[in-house]
């Protein structure tokens, strides 16, 4: 059969105005931070809010990668997965339009943080129960659960005025459930168009052996299968190794995208003041919140408008936001509504903005980020409009 060359697309050349432009925009977004920091305050901060991000959140989801990519290891070498794929298909199909194995990148998320995902993806033995356009859904799937038990805690050791806050915290999960259902669905029919619905994202064909090249070497080098512990051994430390890999793949979209966001949402020093210090900024993304107020208030229903301070927050991170909420209710200005809002926010956007970019990039697939972006924006806003409805409906139920 002749061959054809590969056609080489020509690069595209930028417009002669193209760096002038740039050049202005960037002089004036420095300029914008310095007026109000001081130039020497908005660098200083820059690099000491990226170092803690660094030391803080890289090297901290690193570690929950590498535990998680062995455990998911183990999962998939003794047939969990498949197990999982069998009995909880019927429930995923219908509610997400994914197979039921991504039932355990909910339960690894919600144990964890967003990234924990990963390493799942990272096994052939999970990947090969998803299409390509139901795969790079997950992204989404696991964003809308990550932190989930740290976020639930939380809100659960909270002292609030008027109770309620085990059924508001519960709401919370409900509504964030809500929002991943309608940010991956959002997300499938963007990949759909852009994969098709046949290829898969693994061969199916791919045998066990090959998803662990150690255990087959051995195997074949004894004639027999591997020991138990050996199988546990190899599983867990190949499934840890990518779990280094994809800790430190995400580190450029943490720093960059997590330190514009803190810079856009944090405030000035507990005095008033600007000292260079990480995570303080001009705070813009709260005030044109409040100037949306009347938008989001029917739609949110918070309790008063320091309280949409929160899920801008957890934009670029959940924890971030989950210390405005301490914050908040220990002035006695948030009640049992705002926490099952707060809960289905802080959950389903988890940090998405600091996150979802260096995920796409992990799995090799940086274009499809703005896509997951908008999906997401839309499911955390759907979880939170969930959250405040559904509760009151519960108040309207229980009384109160």
């Amino acid at each position: 059969m002749e061959e054809h060359p590969q056609e080489t697309v020509p690069a595209k050349k930028n417009h002669w105005l193209t760096p002038f432009i740039f050049l202005v925009l960037l002089i004036a977004a420095v300029t914008g931070f310095s007026l109000v920091m001081g130039l020497p305050n908005f660098l200083s901060t820059t690099m000491n809010t990226a170092f803690a991000l660094l030391i803080d959140t890289c090297f901290y989801i690193m570690a929950i990668a590498v535990i998680m990519g062995a455990l998911d290891s183990l999962l998939t070498e003794f047939g969990v997965v498949d197990l999982l794929n069998k009995l909880l298909n019927p429930l995923m199909k219908p509610l997400y339009g994914l197979p039921g194995a991504a039932a355990l990148g909910v339960i690894s998320t919600y144990l964890s943080d967003n990234p924990a995902i990963l390493s799942l993806a990272e096994e052939r033995g999970f990947r090969k129960y998803f299409k390509k356009y139901q795969f790079y859904a997950l992204t989404n799937l696991g964003t809308a659960f990550g932190m989930g038990i740290i976020v639930s805690t939380f809100m659960l050791g909270l002292t609030i005025q008027g109770g309620h806050l085990l059924g508001a915290v519960l709401i919370g999960n409900l509504g964030a459930v809500i929002g991943s259902i309608v940010s991956t669905r959002l997300m499938i029919r963007q990949t759909r168009k852009e994969f098709g619905e046949d290829e898969y994202a693994e061969d199916v064909h791919v045998t066990m052996a090959e998803y662990f090249p150690l255990t087959r070497h051995i195997s074949r080098r004894k004639k027999k299968r591997p020991s138990i512990g050996m199988r546990v051994l190899n599983a867990a430390l190949n499934g840890g190794k990518g779990g280094v890999e994809i800790g430190l793949s995400i580190i450029p979209g943490v720093l960059v995208v997590c330190t514009l966001v803190m810079l856009l949402t944090k405030g000035p020093a507990a005095g008033g003041g600007y000292t260079g210090a990480a995570y303080e900024g001009v705070a813009l993304l709260p005030k044109i919140a409040e100037k949306l107020n009347f938008i989001l208030q029917p739609l949110f229903g918070f309790a008063s408008t320091e309280a949409i301070a929160v899920p801008i927050t957890a934009l670029g991170s959940a924890g971030a936001a989950t210390g405005i909420v301490r914050d908040l209710a220990a002035d006695g200005i948030v009640n049992a509504h705002d926490i099952a809002v707060f809960t289905a926010m802080c959950m389903c956007w988890s940090g998405y903005l600091s996150t979802h970019a260096s995920m796409m990039q992990a799995l090799k697939r940086p274009d499809l980020t703005g896509k997951a972006i908008v999906s997401h924006t839309i499911g955390g806003l759907a979880a939170g409009i969930a959250a405040n409805w559904l509760f009151r409906l519960f108040l309207l139920i229980v009384g109160g």
